[in-house]
């Protein structure tokens, strides 16, 4: 039965585990520039709906580093969801490739994608969560920290798709989640509740830019109008201008806590130039760990291992 990769949930928690530690163990092998070339012959059909540098450098990248093919299909090739059925595409890449990673707006596409394929399915992105990138994230946590005990997670900003993810994570790995966030920008209810229901984690959400964040091992943040909410940019900066990251506010946590953002960042808006450059900014790490992280899941999903 194929394996896909949607959700982080979709992995166990020994699962999540397992992917971390071989995501280490390729990204030492590509360093050494050892040869390891699992996807030796394959190919791997990238949808793009939504463009992303970083999403499509790292898995193109990644896959023919791996020993495969990777084929960029940009939003005016396939146009999916409306040139062409979401299940028709499913069933002819299937025949053509070995695995699909989407980027799309609308989730259910990519959970229809995943229902007619018959070829391992990787979400790469949706307007709902976007599991490629926690993977990384907690992978560079795990490399910095050297564990993930007594994990303090405070995002701040728009309670979107990354933290969808974030909370799916917390789901399956301990830790102390926070989402400062202005009114009516808060992530989604049931998500919420799926953490609250396992028992796994403890989940917080604030509409105070002042909240106590003390103790805080991460400070996370993404821009504050994601693609598709452009036009909400006015808007946004003025019900947001308090939830910047910036050099006070690192020291509020009263200890030496890492800063993170998914990019690309808009500084002197979510996050200040002085944060992104300081010491405890982990952020280039985190987008190299794009490319491990991925590079694991991909393997994971194929039975590679």
């Amino acid at each position: 039965m194929k394996k896909d990769f949607l959700h982080i949930t979709d992995f166990t928690t020994e699962e999540i585990w397992e992917t971390l530690e071989l995501a280490k163990e390729i990204k030492a092998k590509l360093k050494n520039r050892e040869e390891y070339k699992p996807f030796k012959d394959q190919s791997l059909a990238m949808i793009f709906a939504k463009p992303s540098a970083r999403t499509r450098i790292s898995f193109e990248t990644g896959f023919f580093r791996l020993g495969g093919h990777a084929l960029y299909l940009g939003p005016s090739d396939i146009e999916i969801g409306k040139r062409e059925a979401v299940k028709d595409i499913a069933r002819v890449f299937s025949g053509y490739n070995d695995m699909i990673m989407a980027r799309l707006f609308e989730h259910k596409h990519i959970l229809e994608l995943a229902e007619y394929a018959s070829i391992p399915v990787i979400n790469g992105l949706t307007d709902y969560n976007h599991p490629c990138q926690i993977m990384a994230d907690i992978l560079t946590v795990y490399e910095h920290r050297g564990n993930l005990n007594d994990l303090k997670i405070v995002y701040v900003g728009d309670g979107n798709n990354v933290v969808h993810s974030w909370l799916h994570l917390a789901a399956r790995i301990p830790m102390h989640f926070t989402c400062v966030c202005p009114e009516g920008f808060e992530p989604d209810q049931k998500t919420i509740k799926l953490v609250e229901d396992t028992g796994t984690s403890m989940v917080e959400v604030s509409n105070d830019p002042k909240t106590d964040i003390s103790g805080a091992d991460v400070i996370y943040t993404d821009v504050w109008a994601s693609m598709g909410k452009k036009e909400e940019t006015e808007m946004r900066e003025k019900l947001f201008a308090e939830f910047q990251v910036n050099s006070a506010m690192m020291e509020s946590t009263s200890k030496t806590s890492l800063f993170m953002h998914c990019l690309p960042a808009e500084r002197g808006r979510e996050v200040t130039d002085a944060v992104m450059e300081s010491p405890n900014s982990i952020v280039f790490d985190q987008a190299e760990n794009r490319l491990h992280a991925q590079n694991a899941i991909m393997v994971k999903i194929a039975g590679k291992m």
